[in-house]
């Protein structure tokens, strides 16, 4: 008799002890298809709140719900099996106290199983961290530019470019790592700052428009492939160039519907043969 052999899922401290042994491999990803093409190659899976621009057309982060962050994170455990999956806290969902955090993180860990949860904030998000974890959340932290912190932050600019910004930028991710997050996400922080932050912290860190230098690395799925649109962040490498592909595939596909070439005898299904076959001979 054959023994099925069940691949064990990652969790937050598998990645926590990543830290000086490889790198962190991370992408997005936001549906069970998507997920189930990634889960081979990657050590994390994030369900960003970046679903919002990616996947509704929204401007900014600031218009993703709890509840669609929860839907979006079932729909990656359902399509994953081996990699950690984090679950990004939506904006308005966290900040107002650590009791309302926990309560969003209840549901998000009940909800989706997932691994953890992702908050961004530093200093001043400290004690709701340590708060999380005390109750048996995993949190990842995030500092630098912070997208649901735009209008506060000036726009969409590099983080850490002046003595006081990169003090700044060094203090949130020691207050994050001391209050006991499992890793943290550094985006578009100028490089020399993510490495002394990645060099002085005992967690794991992962740049999205940061340094070589920092523990793993991030990206929109939908970026690397080509499949948002012709303007990205300057940090974002495409890896392929998907947007093209889909294009000539749906356009042979309407003019095959209009030349009523598709569907052809291989995509219809011909009437059965019904009755009794009439013999031959005594």
């Amino acid at each position: 008799m054959s023994v099925e052999i069940k691949t064990r899922r990652r969790t937050s401290r598998d990645v926590r002890l990543m830290k000086g042994q490889a790198p962190i491999v991370m992408l997005t990803a936001y549906t069970a298809p998507m997920a189930r093409l990634l889960d081979p190659h990657v050590d994390v899976l994030l369900v960003g709140d970046s679903l919002g621009m990616v996947v509704y057309g929204m401007e900014t982060t600031l218009g993703v719900t709890l509840d669609m962050m929860i839907n979006h994170g079932q729909a990656v455990m359902r399509g994953s099996a081996r990699a950690c999956v984090i679950v990004d806290l939506p904006f308005g969902s966290y900040q107002e106290s650590p009791a309302q955090a926990f309560r969003a993180c209840a549901r998000v860990m009940a909800e989706t199983g997932a691994a953890g949860v992702k908050l961004e904030g530093g200093a001043e998000m400290a004690d709701t961290i340590r708060y999380l974890v005390e109750r048996g959340v995993p949190v990842m932290g995030h500092v630098g530019l912070k997208p649901q912190s735009v209008n506060t932050l000036g726009g969409f600019r590099a983080q850490g470019c002046t003595e006081e910004e990169a003090a700044g930028v060094m203090r949130d991710a020691r207050a994050v790592a001391d209050a006991g997050a499992f890793s943290l996400v550094i985006e578009g922080t100028v490089e020399p700052v993510a490495r002394a932050i990645s060099a002085a912290l005992p967690i794991p860190t992962i740049g999205i428009g940061a340094s070589p230098a920092c523990d793993g690395q991030v990206l929109v799925t939908e970026d690397i492939l080509g499949l948002a649109g012709e303007i990205s962040p300057k940090f974002v490498k495409r890896f392929a160039h998907l947007a093209g592909a889909v294009d000539e595939a749906v356009r042979t596909y309407a003019e095959e519907v209009r030349a009523r070439t598709f569907p052809g005898p291989e995509q219809t299904y011909p009437q059965p043969v019904t009755g009794i076959t009439k013999r031959t001979g005594s």
